[in-house]
């Protein structure tokens, strides 16, 4: 009888340590929604912004808050299902495919594009490092593929033809060219399609389990509609090189998990860790901000104006003086790592802190200046202890 007893006194205190754990759980997400919703709400409200999702890496919990509607039509919510078009944010999984390649030897940061791509031997971009696509540093492409590029095939010849404003390495022209046919360079030398890389290696590998290139037709009901500034509903249309530049669909539960990954608290398998590790790496100074592969690094403790001068529209659209990192920068812990990203009708932003082992992601479906994703996220992340 006495071991009866003991048994079920023993059952009972795991229970009740089982309630408080949970209470203590519930408690600590009611606290941090809390905190959310005070900075969330009124960005929501003051730029019209249909739906959100604010995913949160801290203290070694994962969590993810939803505001608003997927889509105005039907009223659809936004839930932890909910797939958001990420924009930019899409070419850190390039930057981490490059550098899987690398560690596989399929290629090098130094190999030229023309070891790649053989048609475009002989011509200036053709002797453009793998290593200035990934930085922005080829010389002056421009932002956006022209409009009278349609094809791959069109896109080599304006490529053959293409002169370069600067000496490749010395000035940073922001470019979905460039990073955009890198994706394609890693692709090829791992010997498979772009897509069929990031489904059947990258995102499972991850954890990332709700992230797409295709959205497959079970999963249409959970792509959130994108809407413009005027609130005309907007998705991004298959352009040259869209795909691989920014066209990448995702939850806030899953952008949580790439926090996770990229600050060491997951376990990967040690080609992935250090794939991850290595798109970390930076290559030249920008003004106050460090260019890592895609990455933008800053040091933590963090100047909220540098985050913001380097996430500008100067940035984006003008040419920005460089200095080579060398030998490159390996960084510590005492770093801000973060990337903004829009399509026509979306915006997010993802920022993580070594240091202190938190980071943040914000989504939208509807797009809204960086500089108030950059303040929004530093107001939530010192609430945590940033």
């Amino acid at each position: 009888m006495k071991s009866v007893a003991l048994h079920f006194y023993q059952i009972s205190i795991l229970f009740i340590a089982a309630m408080f754990s949970l209470t203590a759980t519930s408690a600590e997400t009611d606290k941090l929604k809390r905190v959310v919703d005070e900075v969330i709400l009124p960005v929501q409200e003051k730029n019209a912004i249909p739906g959100m999702a604010v995913g949160i890496f801290v203290n070694g919990k994962q969590y993810v808050f939803n505001y608003g509607l997927a889509s105005r039509a039907g009223n659809v919510p936004v839930t932890n299902n909910t797939l958001f078009e990420i924009g930019s944010i899409s070419k850190t999984f390039i930057a981490t495919m490059t550098t899987l390649a690398q560690g596989r030897g399929k290629l090098a940061l130094n190999d030229k594009v023309a070891d790649h791509i053989a048609s475009l031997k002989g011509s200036q971009f053709g002797e453009t490092s793998l290593l200035s696509l990934a930085t922005h540093t080829t010389g002056g492409l421009p932002q956006q593929v022209p409009d009278e590029v349609t094809s791959d095939e069109q896109l080599i010849t304006y490529l053959k033809n293409w002169k370069p404003d600067h000496i490749q390495g010395t000035y940073r022209t922001y470019s979905n060219i460039s990073i955009g046919l890198l994706g394609v360079i890693a692709a090829q030398s791992l010997q498979q399609p772009f897509a069929t890389i990031m489904h059947e290696q990258i995102f499972p590998t991850l954890g990332m389990n709700n992230s797409y290139i295709v959205v497959p037709e079970s999963k249409r009901a959970d792509y959130a509609q994108g809407y413009k500034k005027d609130d005309t509903p907007v998705r991004m249309s298959e352009d040259v090189l869209s795909t691989e530049a920014y066209g990448v669909r995702t939850s806030a539960s899953d952008l949580v998990q790439f926090i996770r990954a990229n600050l060491g608290q997951m376990e990967l398998p040690p080609e992935f860790a250090a794939a991850l590790k290595n798109t970390h790496t930076g290559y030249f100074k920008a003004g106050g901000m460090t260019q890592s592969l895609v990455w933008e690094l800053y040091p933590y403790p963090t100047d909220i104006a540098a985050l913001i001068t380097g996430s500008s529209q100067h940035m984006a659209f003008d040419a920005t003086p460089v200095t080579k990192i060398t030998p490159p920068f390996i960084p510590g812990k005492n770093v801000f790592i973060h990337k903004t990203g829009a399509t026509g009708g979306f915006g997010a932003y993802i920022a993580f802190v070594p240091a202190r082992n938190m980071g943040i992601v914000i989504l939208a479906n509807k797009n809204y200046p960086n500089q108030m994703r950059i303040e929004t996220a530093q107001k939530i992340l010192k609430q945590l202890g940033m």
